[in-house]
């Protein structure tokens, strides 16, 4: 499993209690003392770890290649989900999944970036980030979802749209601008949750929505950190202080108002626990939803539009 630099306590921790059960049961021996004490041990090391993260920590566990991805939500956190193909025009985008779904008891859209744990994957999904068609495809989803007054559900998690001369060729820049004015205008509750990167329009081109929530160690930015850090300090290993200088993560996110609620993770990160986190998701957006669904749809529109008018709001 992938291990990152500040998890490594809790990785030896974990291997000390390993020994010492190998140990107990090869030599007949009773260390149930010392095992209890060095699992308190490890809870409360990772406890302290995971209380007091820093952004760019924040974004290298959204970055996890064990994170659970958006098809694993459609399985864990929905049940009876039915992909739907194709955006009518030039193909089917595998880096944008998306179909039918029930959160609960209610029939809704769900749709989103999908990422790869290895190559093989990755290559297929194009490592999560999509082409113009899946923007298009998710369009159309999000139109028969109107059509048949379903929610809609969207499940972000990008480093950004496909930058390829393929992409540039079919107007990608043309389906995002497209999406977040359909979006804006869409007459059924839209959610979006940022699973794990939030990566520029690639994310905001399914991102207009009643309700913007994020996973706890989900980051939501215009810019990488590297990114950001090769244009202001010249040199990417400035990357921590960006994400701390751009407020990207969740908590802060929040405080500034631009996202709406966050959802709860288990201790240790969502990529050590997917059922918990599939949990906590379910019973955050299916809160948002109950409300979103009981609002008449001009009341829908008029409370969308105000509250991204209400963005980049200041006081001197």
């Amino acid at each position: 499993m992938e291990l990152l630099e500040f998890e490594k306590p809790v990785a030896e921790l974990e291997k000390e209690i390993e020994k010492l059960r190998g140990r107990a049961a090869a030599q007949n021996l009773d260390l149930s003392d010392e095992i209890a004490t060095m699992e308190y041990k490890l809870a409360e090391t990772r406890t302290g770890i995971y209380k007091n993260l820093t952004p760019w920590q924040r974004v290298q566990i959204a970055r996890h290649t064990r994170r659970p991805f958006m098809l694993d939500y459609a399985t864990l956190a929905f049940s009876d989900f039915t992909e739907l193909h194709g955006d009518r025009h030039i193909g089917d985008d595998a880096s944008m999944p998306g179909g039918f779904a029930m959160l609960g008891d209610r029939r809704c859209v769900v749709l989103g970036h999908q990422k790869g744990r290895d190559t093989k994957e990755n290559l297929k999904r194009n490592f999560g980030s999509a082409h113009p068609e899946g923007y298009r495809k998710s369009l159309r989803l999000m139109r028969i979802a109107e059509k048949f007054g379903l929610p809609v559900i969207a499940l972000i998690d990008t480093p950004g749209a496909f930058p390829g001369i393929g992409a540039e060729e079919r107007n990608i820049a043309e389906a995002i601008a497209f999406n977040l004015r359909e979006m804006m205008l869409l007459r059924t509750p839209v959610i979006a949750v940022v699973l794990g990167e939030g990566g520029s329009g690639g994310a905001l081109g399914i991102g207009v929505a009643d309700r913007v929530i994020m996973m706890e160690n989900a980051y939501y930015s215009v810019i990488s950190p590297e990114g950001c850090a090769a244009i202001l300090w010249k040199h990417r290993k400035h990357a921590p202080e960006a994400a701390e200088a751009m407020k990207l993560v969740a908590p802060d996110l929040l405080k500034l108002q631009l996202i709406d609620d966050v959802i709860p993770e288990p201790t240790g990160g969502a990529h050590n626990d997917h059922s918990r986190s599939a949990d906590s998701f379910r019973a955050v957006v299916s809160k948002h939803l109950d409300h979103l669904c009981s609002l008449k749809t001009d009341r829908l529109l008029e409370e969308r539009y105000e509250k991204f008018r209400r963005f980049g709001e200041w006081n001197e």
